[in-house]
């Protein structure tokens, strides 16, 4: 029987990605690092993963979010789960709202019941994401670990490390650049807003007083039904509201061009020539975007990572063991 045409899509991604996977460097990381102390953690996560999305489809933008900004504040080492206590009032979840923090301590404590002590919460997010490509994006590759949990977590890093929905495209390649990521990298990784939500407060500014001259008229006259001048900024609004909000796909591409997304920092792509052609590239180029979302994903996941004796495992992603 012939293979169908999405089966070798997702066969030639996953041969893509690996073959970056293991020509690039996994910098201070490493694919199968459990493969001694927790044989099957990467699987146990993958399955824990699925249920929580089956179960919830907007969690997997929820787990691609999450980690993005724990990779962008302090580097990938957990800290935006840690919760307040007497000694640290303000962590990093109190400075931006963000979803599957009880998703995450699920999927910890399916690992640690098999293997106790043994895999850290920053990797458990790497591969929540990485799953999260599989499972809601249909596209698989390898993702390294070996990551350590920090001890430290601050909300007054967030804005400093976040990049802001506001931002141009200059502003954006020199955040990314501090990171040791490129634009094409940017460019790749801004395809997960495809998926997920955001609020009302975070897109009125592109609508009043005057609308965005580079947002969709139709389109922002849609949004100003959601989203009233003076409304509640609270109310939650897809990402993506031209085709299924739970998919991660190249449709963000199509929707930068016509003017259909949501934030500044999302149109501004279209400014600069560069950029512009990479959203032209990977709108008409599925497979080849998956392979530099993947490629992407990792490098990200490498970013100020703590490995060896440096930090610690925790045993519950909320709180440090000390």
């Amino acid at each position: 029987m012939a293979t169908s045409s999405p089966c070798k899509a997702v066969l030639l991604v996953a041969f893509i990605a690996a073959a970056m996977s293991t020509t690039s460097s996994a910098g201070p990381l490493a694919y199968n690092f459990y493969s001694s102390t927790c044989s099957n953690a990467e699987e146990v996560i993958r399955r824990a993963t699925a249920k929580i999305i089956a179960d919830e489809p907007t969690m997997g933008a929820a787990f691609m979010r999450l980690f993005f900004h724990d990779c962008f504040v302090r580097g990938c080492d957990g800290s935006i789960l840690l919760d307040t206590s007497n000694s640290n009032p303000q962590p990093e979840k109190m400075a931006i709202p963000l979803r599957g923090y009880e998703a995450v301590d699920k999927i910890k404590a399916a690992v640690e019941a098999v293997c106790p002590g043994v895999v850290s919460c920053a990797d458990i997010l790497a591969f929540a994401a990485r799953d999260t490509a599989a499972i809601s994006g249909g596209f698989t590759f390898a993702m390294p670990s070996g990551r350590r949990d920090g001890l430290v977590s601050s909300a007054s890093d967030v804005f400093a490390g976040i990049p802001s929905p506001a931002a141009q495209v200059q502003e954006l390649v020199q955040d990314f650049a501090g990171k040791g990521l490129s634009a094409v990298d940017l460019v790749a990784l801004s395809g997960a807003h495809s998926f997920g939500q955001t609020h009302c407060s975070f897109v009125t500014g592109r609508l009043y007083p005057t609308v965005d001259p580079t947002m969709n008229s139709t389109f922002a006259a849609d949004l100003k039904k959601v989203c009233p001048q003076g409304g509640a900024g609270g109310t939650v609004l897809n990402l993506n509201r031209v085709t299924d909000p739970n998919k991660l796909s190249n449709q963000y591409y199509r929707n930068v061009a016509s003017g259909k997304v949501m934030f500044t920092s999302d149109q501004t792509l279209m400014s600069s020539s560069e950029t512009a052609a990479m959203v032209a590239n990977n709108s008409a180029n599925p497979i080849a975007w998956m392979a530099r979302f993947a490629g992407a994903l990792v490098k990200m996941g490498n970013i100020e990572v703590l490995t060896g004796s440096a930090g610690e495992v925790r045993k519950v992603c909320s709180a440090t063991n000390k």
